[in-house]
């Protein structure tokens, strides 16, 4: 329930007109103070008990998006089996496997690389790390991934990154396979 302010005195009804009616320097106090005293203003809450409301407000505002709860988008089902294929084909690249890594190739990508090109791939002779990004949905049953293929040389002391990208098609009964090299 709203409540008129009581009658304060002269400079106790100033400070009140200074905190809550807007002043604009061109208007004289006396019409500020002659505008206020004429018409009761209603506050519904207590100057202390609306302050720690403002400060929460705020508080939540400048909270990372990351922090707030947000339900991820729904994904394609396929997404799941052809982020596994890009993992196992960059995992037979960290370890040199070149027989599961060519296992993963697509038809079109084995016909396009030599096998000289291939050896150099999965020459697992140096100290390797990779990262796999998030998945991009390029058309249906065809997915393109972000890599960083992290190498170092024989001692350590030089690190190489190399960005590229990683594209994964279905060949059909759930089968996926890498159609692009990074």
């Amino acid at each position: 329930m709203c409540r008129a302010i009581p009658k304060f005195e002269a400079q106790d009804s100033q400070f009140i007109v200074s905190l809550f009616v807007p002043h604009n320097g061109f208007m004289p106090h006396i019409k500020a103070r002659h505008r206020s005293q004429a018409s009761p203003v209603c506050f519904p809450l207590q100057l202390n008990s609306w302050i720690p409301c403002v400060f929460l407000f705020a508080f939540l505002q400048a909270l990372p998006s990351a922090a707030r709860d947000r339900s991820a988008p729904a994904q394609d089902p396929g997404y799941v089996e052809a982020l596994a294929t890009a993992d196992h084909f960059m995992q037979a690249w960290q370890s040199g496997d070149i027989g599961n890594g060519t296992a993963l190739l697509s038809s079109h990508s084995k016909e396009k690389a030599t096998t000289e090109a291939l050896e150099n791939f999965f020459d697992g002779s140096r100290l390797s790390a990779y990262e796999v990004g998030r998945g991009k949905l390029i058309k249906r049953g065809r997915y393109e991934f972000p890599v960083v293929l992290v190498s170092a040389n024989e001692k350590g002391s030089h690190v190489r990154r190399r960005f590229s990208s990683v594209v994964v098609v279905d060949t059909g009964h759930n089968d996926w396979a890498v159609d692009k090299l990074p």
